[in-house]
């Protein structure tokens, strides 16, 4: 009966909600904002205008997740209110027409907002106490799917689209980001500045951002005179230009493309450590993994350009138009997969569009049988949203023609410009440019849970790359010798590089020395992508061939680094020594791969560096050490872990993993602490760790000790 009970309330309460949309209308949002960061506080005070547009509207609700109220006023007069765990409610004082709300309120956000604090890479020692460590904050915030009102009084409906002025005082000695231009600064305090964000259109509350850290940025501008602002932490200074490489071509090409002009003014974007996601669509201020701040060798393995496109095409497909509901989603998501795709087929050409497509294809066919949810179902998946809507996308654009969907798009963003919109009002601007059967379509690529494998086919085998690579994929039964003439044609060729790939992966069980040749046009291509695959795909080869193989080492790519170091340490016993002087000096990307690969192989090799084991391990537990981010701790604890030491700082760290924000870290640490609970002994050694850990990672370790 209870839950009976608790349902009807919240359907009730969603439905009040909805009414209040007809009933009130939110205008403005102006915040002024501090925090208590040793409390994880925030603390302000908000001035809302709004329109109350019926006579009789009984209660005005604004989402305010577990928040402290004062001083609460309408029209300048004590009000009437109440709060709950979820809002601030408005009963008396408010008038038909035009009203303002003031309050002020406090709040400790266990999401959407958060403290992250972490080593300063400028901090080299590692037996140094925490106290003796120069750390950094960084304060950020998460909105969409995490809600706005844990930290900021707003609206969980998206319909209700708002104009938000932030207001934030901080330490001077770091910069602050929020959504909007930057109006004013305010350094006359000796220890903190008070800095003023503008905007001039409503927005969605999810879309509301804040960001404190100590960056750095440069400032371009695109064609149309848009300020363009990279931000970056200090020490990576080196790697701002391959991180952010292509983002003026990509503004660029968006505003020609879409046919609308970037809609806010200013366009920002900030790399933030243990962000939740790839990247975050804050209106004119996208927040990024800082996994994606990489070095011109880091470029060749993993770039910034697809999350960048995806992001920056949000801030036309979510935040100029919003969908009314969770149903429409793919009108945010498929658009910006589809149009980042449209990007690096600007940057990158139609192969790459069409092998990205391809991939696509691959993965939603694979798991078709079982994601049979439609892309028209807010239960989606994400890859239903994201992949199959820029599939669908792909369709329409193809079978309406460039053209006609170029002008049917402008159209649609600007009659729905600062609304919400649902699929509906895009496939009637498609209808209105071309005869081309929406109804059918909608029904083939949005009402139905299968994905149309012949059709994406047809359109693929436009691409004659595409066409060579289907043809090479027939050959997978054949005898090596009957392809052999074939595979080295396509080696020599100046083919998109997946097809040379394939006959890679097509001859990785052939006997080396059937192969030679090949395998030594592949390694002669000077292609670091070719040359990875030869990495992968050939792990057992005779010595003759080791110092060929063993120049991957110095191939500008860390992945390939990785593999290769890993094959040679594995096949060359003997030779150990000499490839771990090599490279001990490596460090990788920002989840230090190689350093914490090196220090394991150095730690486990029998006679190497005796005197400095100690220290190599102690390194190892650093890493391991809340000091670092998440995907830094996760490698050193899973390399850690394999070292199988029995090690009481190793088993706090996975307990302290359990409270981390990141729930692929939480996820991680405890399978890791099931595993360890599986052998002999270690049941009795978390139970002995456990009166030295703080309260919630007890509270998380008791849990897992009673599965």
């Amino acid at each position: 009966m209870k839950l009976r009970l608790l349902y009807l309330f919240c359907l009730i309460a969603a439905f009040s909600y909805s009414q209040q949309l007809d009933k009130v209308d939110f205008k403005t949002c102006n915040a002024s904002l501090r925090f208590d960061v040793a409390q994880k506080k925030v603390m302000g005070k908000v001035t809302y205008a709004f329109d109350v547009l019926e006579r009789k509207t009984d209660t005005i609700y604004i989402d305010a997740r577990n928040m402290q109220f004062d001083d609460v006023t309408i029209n300048g007069k004590k009000a009437g209110w109440a709060s709950s765990d979820n809002s601030l409610k408005l009963y008396k004082g408010y008038k038909k027409g035009s009203n303002t709300v003031t309050f002020s309120y406090s709040a400790k956000p266990k999401k959407a907002l958060y403290f992250v604090q972490f080593n300063s890479q400028s901090s080299t020692s590692f037996s140094v106490t925490d106290n003796e460590l120069e750390k950094e904050l960084q304060i950020w915030t998460q909105g969409q799917g995490k809600y706005t009102s844990h930290w900021l009084p707003s609206f969980d409906d998206m319909n209700e689209k708002v104009v938000f002025n932030l207001e934030v005082t901080f330490d001077k000695d770091y910069a602050i980001m929020a959504n909007g231009t930057e109006v004013n600064i305010d350094t006359r305090d000796s220890q903190n500045k008070t800095i003023r964000y503008s905007m001039d259109k409503p927005m969605s509350s999810y879309l509301v951002m804040l960001t404190i850290g100590k960056f750095k940025k440069e400032v371009r501008y695109s064609k149309s005179k848009t300020r363009l602002e990279f931000y970056y932490r200090p020490d990576d200074s080196n790697k701002v230009e391959p991180t952010y490489r292509y983002s003026q071509q990509i503004f660029d090409f968006f505003e020609k493309e879409i046919g609308v002009p970037y809609p806010w003014g200013v366009y920002r974007q900030v790399p933030v450590q243990d962000f939740l996601y790839a990247g975050m669509e804050n209106t004119t201020s996208t927040i990024f993994a800082q996994d994606f701040v990489v070095d011109a060798t880091g470029f060749n393995d993993k770039t910034y350009s697809n999350v960048n496109a995806h992001e920056l095409a949000h801030q036309w497909f979510g935040d100029l138009i919003t969908a009314k509901s969770g149903k429409h989603h793919w009108l945010q998501e498929g658009f910006a997969t589809y149009y980042a795709l449209l990007a690096e087929k600007e940057l990158y050409g139609e192969d790459h569009f069409n092998y990205e497509l391809y991939q696509m294809a691959e993965r939603l066919q694979r798991v078709a049988k079982t994601d049979t949810t439609p892309i028209l179902n807010e239960k989606a998946s994400s890859l239903t949203f994201y992949q199959k809507g820029a599939w669908a996308l792909h369709v329409l654009r193809e079978g309406v023609g460039h053209e006609p969907f170029r002008i049917a798009v402008k159209n649609y963003l600007e009659k729905y410009a600062f609304k919400n919109v649902v699929t509906a009002d895009f496939l009637n601007e498609i209808n209105k440019v071309s005869d081309y059967d929406t109804e059918n379509f909608k029904k083939r690529w949005l009402e139905k849970g299968s994905f149309e494998v012949q059709e994406a086919i047809t359109l693929l085998n436009k691409n004659e790359f595409i066409q060579l690579y289907f043809k090479l994929g027939e050959l997978q039964n054949k005898r090596f010798e009957e392809k052999a003439p074939i595979f080295k044609q396509i080696l020599e060729s100046d083919i998109y590089y997946p097809v040379k790939e394939e006959v890679l992966l097509q001859i990785a069980n052939v006997p080396f020395e059937d192969k030679a040749d090949l395998i030594a046009m592949a390694m002669a291509s000077n292609d670091i992508k070719l040359r990875q695959a030869v990495a992968r795909t050939v792990t057992n080869f005779p010595e003759e061939f080791y110092e060929e193989y063993k120049t991957l080492l110095k191939d500008k790519s860390y992945i390939t680094k990785e593999i290769a170091l890993n094959v040679l340490y594995s096949r060359f016993p003997d030779k150990r020594p000499e490839l771990l002087d090599l490279s001990d000096d490596w460090v990788g990307f920002n989840d230090k791969n190689l350093r914490i690969l090196w220090l394991t192989l150095a730690y486990a090799t029998p006679d190497y560096r005796e005197a400095d084991k100690p220290n190599l391990y102690a390194e190892l537990q650093f890493y391991a050490s809340p000091r670092y981010e998440s995907v830094v701790r996760q490698n050193a604890l899973a390399n850690l872990l394999y070292i199988n030491k029995p090690d009481p700082v190793v088993w706090s760290n996975l307990a302290n993993a359990t409270v981390h924000h990141k729930w692929q870290f939480v996820k991680f640490a405890k399978n890791g602490i099931r595993g360890l609970l599986k052998k002999e002994g270690y049941r009795s050694f978390f139970e002995g760790i456990m009166p030295s850990l703080p309260e919630a990672e007890q509270r998380k370790l008791k849990q897992l000790l009673a599965e």
